[in-house]
């Protein structure tokens, strides 16, 4: 999905605006830790400020958005003890849904789940890095929901969310991306056994290798650009 002025009809409004924003938060077209500057997006994606501040509400209880006093809605930006910190919790959350999904798939979910998981795969194979994530996302929440635990859900969904954009990233290098979709594979084989510990195993494995990649990027300085210095004053002239 790319960020050119669109069309958005009025139903639910807000929410379609939030979907657009989301996109542009978790691909990068709205810049970690930026402002985000309302009347630029009202004309991006030809809406009033009504809706899109609405959006920008859902998105901050989403944590995708920090609303920050006198500065206003920020792309949130995390640092490396956010990133260890939520990637631990996260991990956690995705080997228990992994588990319970094994255990209470039914057969249309899985069939569900599959399917997504072809569709994956050709969007891997055309390198289609954004086509890739969304539908990687849809895997990850599927297998959460047949879980089937709403406080579970709730929990992840609130978690995951400040991480996305992270998430995104990992898969430029053609090596871990190759070894994400292997990871995925195994994914789809522990569900359709219904093997319980193989899939709370991989998922957990997957996150945290996450985790390693997003630090690993992190450290290097690829993830944030980096913040232009601040002027220095101009001395001032001799009277």
């Amino acid at each position: 999905m790319t960020a050119e002025i669109i069309e958005i009809s009025r139903l639910a409004l807000h929410d379609q605006v939030a979907a657009r924003l989301r996109t542009m938060l978790v691909e990068g077209l709205i810049a970690p830790g930026a402002k985000l500057n309302e009347r630029e997006l009202c004309l991006k994606l030809n809406v009033s400020r009504t809706p899109l501040r609405e959006a920008i509400k859902l998105l901050a209880a989403e944590g995708l958005v920090d609303l920050l006093p006198n500065r206003g809605a920020v792309a949130v930006k995390l640092t490396e003890a956010d990133v260890l910190d939520t990637f631990e919790v996260l991990a956690m959350l995705e080997g228990m849904s992994g588990e319970l999904a094994a255990r209470r798939i039914t057969d249309e979910e899985l069939a569900e789940v599959r399917a997504l998981h072809y569709e994956m795969l050709a969007c891997f194979s055309r390198r289609d890095l954004s086509g890739y994530y969304r539908l990687n996302a849809r895997i990850h929440t599927a297998i959460n929901e047949t879980a089937a635990n709403p406080v579970l859900s709730n929990t992840y969904r609130s978690i995951n969310a400040r991480v996305q954009s992270l998430r995104f990233r990992t898969n430029q290098n053609e090596a871990k991306w190759k070894h994400a979709v292997e990871e995925h594979e195994q994914m789809i084989d522990a569900l359709s056994k219904r093997d319980a510990e193989a899939m709370r195993k991989v998922l957990v494995s997957h996150v945290l290798r996450k985790r390693d990649t997003v630090l690993e990027l992190l450290r290097a300085g690829e993830i944030y650009p980096p913040t232009k210095p601040a002027r220095s004053a101009k001395p001032a002239k001799a009277t």
